[in-house]
């Protein structure tokens, strides 16, 4: 909602993968309306032939957000896929509109898509099929409930059969966020993933592995060698252009800042003092001591003594029934 203009947003829902799509629809547009947004519309074709009405078009060339739901992907790509309201969501994603989507709505945005297929660890050939996807991520493939559903596997066996493609596992309550950025050294535009939720999305890069995919029979265990795997928890970020993991941006906490603020202006003092012959470094350390013992007792709230032994009624704001903290 906040990508998509706030209070402003005009954000379609697709409800499309769902075979319960009315009572869906009603879900995300509560949800979105919660969260700010005055403008949720939905766009449900339900079949090819609906998804060439003009009116469903219009409808997502106005978009400033569009969130395709869950549920059958197949569904969702056999609608879609090559029709006008594919079209304009693919526009949509071009002119700088948010696209988002959850499980089946994840899968259908990069170049391949799961159709189906089982889980397990090992990649065994034939575990899953693939269809086409929208293209929004390029030379890649989504897949979603990663870790919840086992399905590493099935996306590693995709890879070892199209070492090209970039996998993508997005676990749930996990968010992969990709924006288009332009680099401020080489001017070059590149595409950035950043994590964000209580999961991970797992990466394989399959660009020099070695596999025996093309001749492995039946439901045969694959080889995968050489595959370089990054698992990226939140706050993370990774260049899908260049294939690397981009280092973290420290954080510093405000009292720390502070504190070594402080402890740098005193090692200047000193620097200047000995530099003058003003006093010996062990009088200075001394002088520093003390100042930091004087910093820090003014910086230490005095507590009101006639206060000391109040205690808060059971069950009042101090102290809740249920032992929450407020």
């Amino acid at each position: 909602v906040t990508a998509s203009g706030d209070r402003e947003a005009r954000i379609v829902v697709i409800p499309t993968a769902s075979s319960i799509g009315e009572e869906i629809m009603a879900v995300y547009d509560a949800l979105f309306r919660r969260l700010g947004a005055t403008d949720v519309s939905g766009v449900d074709p339900a079949s090819r032939d609906e998804a060439h009405d003009e009116t469903l078009v219009k409808q997502l060339d106005e978009a400033t957000g569009v969130f395709m739901t869950g549920g059958n992907q197949l569904k969702l790509s056999g609608i879609l896929n090559g029709t006008p309201v594919g079209d304009a969501i693919v526009r949509a994603h071009h002119r700088g509109a948010v696209v988002a989507g959850t499980s089946a709505g994840a899968s259908i945005q990069s170049s391949h898509m799961v159709a189906f297929g089982s889980g397990g660890a090992t990649p065994k050939q034939r575990m899953t099929q693939v269809a086409g996807g929208l293209g929004l991520l390029g030379s890649s493939v989504i897949d979603q409930h990663f870790e919840q559903r086992n399905r590493y596997g099935r996306l590693l066996m995709i890879v070892a059969q199209s070492p090209q493609l970039l996998g993508i596992g997005v676990d749930e309550d996990t968010a992969a966020t990709v924006t288009h950025e332009v680099d401020e050294e080489t001017g070059e535009e590149r595409e950035l993933l950043r994590v964000s939720g209580r999961g991970a999305v797992t990466v394989m890069d399959g660009s020099r592995m070695i596999t025996n995919a093309y001749e492995a029979k039946r439901s045969a265990p694959l080889l995968a060698s050489g595959v370089v795997l990054h698992v990226l928890p939140a706050g993370a970020t990774y260049d899908l252009t260049a294939r690397e993991l981009l280092p973290g941006e420290t954080e510093v906490d405000p009292e720390d800042a502070a504190e070594l603020e402080a402890v740098g202006k005193d090692l200047r003092r000193m620097a200047r003092d000995i530099a003058a012959s003003d006093a010996s470094p062990t009088v200075l350390k001394r002088r520093m001591a003390r100042l930091r013992k004087l910093r820090s007792a003014e910086q230490s709230p005095l507590e009101d003594q006639s206060d000391s032994h109040a205690t808060a009624p059971s069950g009042s704001a101090g102290t809740p029934e249920n032992g929450a903290m407020r």
